[in-house]
């Protein structure tokens, strides 16, 4: 199958405003009597707020499986055998889901010298978006919904390889003729199959660009946002776990 680079979604810019956030005080109280049942949402405040991370769950694609991702949460320590709170256990590869790449994750050299995810630029990570059409210099930030999306590939439990991703070609023409700092994509991996070394290696040489890969981006309109994506301080991990949200 023929892989081609991707048609921009969204453009992310440098931006001085700042952005407001309110946070509900409202709360629901129980009794003894009651069941309670948890609501898990995607959008918030109205329509203002998009989380773009995937739920972790047992059955989303992991890399080169047939079967998902598989068991990745214990409880070794639970209420009901006795323990005094309960206590899970995780354990799951750093780029499952939504996730974040550090220079170090394709350059050996980089790696040993510790460009790991907690040295990551976090105002790359928090800024301004825009929706555009094309990449004018001066835009920083870029995320691109693909066929990737149409096609649900991150709902799927065995891995696709046919997935959209960049060519090395496509990956040079970005780094070479934009201003790009941040990359976002929406499926597991920013290169295409065929180029899965060479095109990380374009964006990870200069140490300057910050992958993020496997966003969910199928319910999220165009327009304005602002964009927060935060990984886990991981000393000497080359990838983690990241929440992404966009705020209008």
């Amino acid at each position: 199958m023929t892989k081609t680079m991707f048609l921009p979604l969204l453009l992310l810019h440098q931006s001085t405003a700042a952005a407001s956030t309110s946070v509900s005080t409202e709360c629901t109280v129980s009794t003894m009597d009651d069941y309670p049942v948890p609501v898990r949402r995607e959008v918030y405040g109205d329509g203002r707020i998009f989380d773009i991370s995937h739920r972790y769950t047992m059955d989303m694609p992991s890399w080169e499986r047939k079967d998902g991702l598989g068991r990745f949460l214990w409880l070794p320590a639970s209420m009901k055998n006795g323990s005094l709170a309960n206590n899970s256990l995780m354990k799951l590869p750093t780029h499952s889901g939504t996730h974040v790449d550090a220079p170090g994750h394709m350059i050996d050299r980089y790696f040993d010298a510790g460009f790991d995810v907690d040295t990551l630029d976090l105002e790359v990570l928090n800024a301004k978006v825009m929706e555009s059409l094309k990449i004018p210099k001066g835009v920083r930030r870029v995320l691109f919904r693909t066929l990737n999306t149409d096609r649900r590939l991150m709902f799927k439990s065995e891995y696709d390889s046919s997935y959209v991703g960049f060519t090395t070609e496509g990956a040079r023409w970005l780094v070479k003729n934009t201003d790009i700092k941040l990359v976002g994509v929406d499926f597991l991996s920013v290169a295409c199959e065929d180029h899965m070394v060479s095109a990380h290696l374009e964006f990870f040489e200069s140490r300057e660009i910050i992958l993020v890969e496997g966003l969910k981006l199928d319910d999220v309109p165009t327009g304005i946002y602002n964009v927060h994506c935060l990984p886990l301080r991981l000393l000497g991990a080359e990838g983690s776990p990241i929440r992404c949200i966009l705020i209008k």
